[in-house]
């Protein structure tokens, strides 16, 4: 089979989109090396560590115009090099089909990974919302089948976007192989020491953006006077002014560490370093940060909206959006209750069995096949 792949997100982006992609498409040329893959994408950003598949070929714009036009090239200009591939199937792994693709021989799927700009349009500009609109519910009505990453974008989906039901399958994300590998002492130390990490501290990773929530922890922090240190980790936007300057108001510079640009490697061992992980985010389609933790043995501490639900399952721990206590209180109880710690852990491991590799690869492989 031949399928092909919006891959630009796996070329140049490096958070969850990014992820995303890079891992679906680790997953099935790995799983399926038979088939031909081809990774469409108008550029490559030569700072994300992605190497491509044997199996599996780059697909970039061919001529000056293209190039120039690289946005056009992938919305319009990409359907040219689809028929001339002769593509079964074609995979958008990001919100996005390529428009006229309904007139090629290609089936298509689009992963639908959330609405977030629809439930919380004020996170958004308002020319950003108008296009997410337009092209996103034109790819789920072209496409032959929409994947959503959890029930909770399922059902957003039908609501906000009028998508058959029918026409929707969830299947979960997983995240990158390097997670499930235990890291020795010897590397601990060393990342603690190229980061400056303290001995013991709880953890948060993701973009430092009002959508995270990370204030929260912030506020927890200090109605509890909880005094182990908090590490963030991620691309600051205009949202980190509010944390530097509510850390600097409660005097919690000794307490917080704020970081970015950190090597993917080294976040394997930062998670297995860490003694609770805590995600209180006010909106996602998934949350792969909770996973990533998950394999990492850690407990974790998340908002009780129904997706991280999904993603946390039974052993997590789950907290107000809004109320610091309850997020205060939380943490303080797990961190002084070794047994609790070791029961959350325990069912996060069975947990996370739902979003292996071969779940994935074999969900996705029974859709191909049914379009093809």
């Amino acid at each position: 089979m031949r399928i092909g792949f919006d891959a630009k997100r796996a070329f140049n982006n490096h958070r969850g989109l990014g992820n995303y992609s890079r891992d679906t498409i680790r997953i099935m040329s790995s799983s399926f090396p038979e088939n031909q893959h081809f990774l469409y994408t108008p550029k490559i950003d030569k700072s994300i560590s992605f190497d491509c598949p044997d199996n599996a070929q780059i697909i970039l714009p061919s001529n000056k115009i293209d190039r120039s036009l690289s946005a056009l090239w992938r919305s319009f200009g990409m359907v040219s090099e689809i028929k001339k591939e002769n593509i079964d199937v074609f995979h958008g792994l990001s919100h996005e089909l390529p428009w006229g693709i309904e007139k090629t021989k290609a089936r298509s799927i689009v992963t639908m990974h959330d609405l977030i700009f629809i439930k919380q349009p004020e996170l958004y500009p308002a020319f950003d919302r108008k296009m997410y609109k337009l092209k996103y519910f034109h790819s789920c009505k072209i496409a032959d089948k929409v994947i959503a990453i959890s029930e909770q974008t399922k059902q957003d989906l039908v609501e906000f976007a009028n998508i058959n039901e029918s026409k929707i399958q969830v299947i979960y994300q997983g995240c990158s192989p390097i997670f499930q590998h235990k890291c020795t002492e010897e590397r601990k130390q060393h990342v603690r020491q190229k980061y400056n990490l303290p001995e013991n501290f709880m953890l948060n990773v993701g973009a430092v953006e009002r959508r995270k929530n990370q204030i929260l922890i912030l506020k927890a922090m200090k109605a509890n006077n909880i005094d182990i240190p908090l590490v963030i980790i991620g691309k600051e936007t205009e949202y980190a002014k509010t944390l530097h300057d509510f850390i600097k108001a409660n005097h919690l510079e000794k307490k917080v560490l704020m970081l970015h640009n950190v090597d993917f490697l080294d976040f394997p061992t930062i998670y297995q370093s860490a003694s609770l992980f805590i995600y209180p985010s006010l909106s996602e389609g998934f949350g792969i940060p909770i996973i990533e933790a998950l394999h990492s043995n850690v407990p974790v501490i998340t908002s009780n909206e129904a997706c991280l639900r999904e993603s946390g399952g039974a052993g997590s721990r789950y907290v107000s959006l809004n109320d610091e206590t309850d997020l205060a209180n939380t943490i303080d109880e797990i961190l002084g209750n070794q047994a609790l710690q070791q029961q959350m852990i325990g069912k996060g491991k069975e947990h996370v069995k739902k979003f292996s590799d071969a779940t994935i690869a074999k969900s996705l492989m029974d859709i191909y096949l049914s379009l093809s």
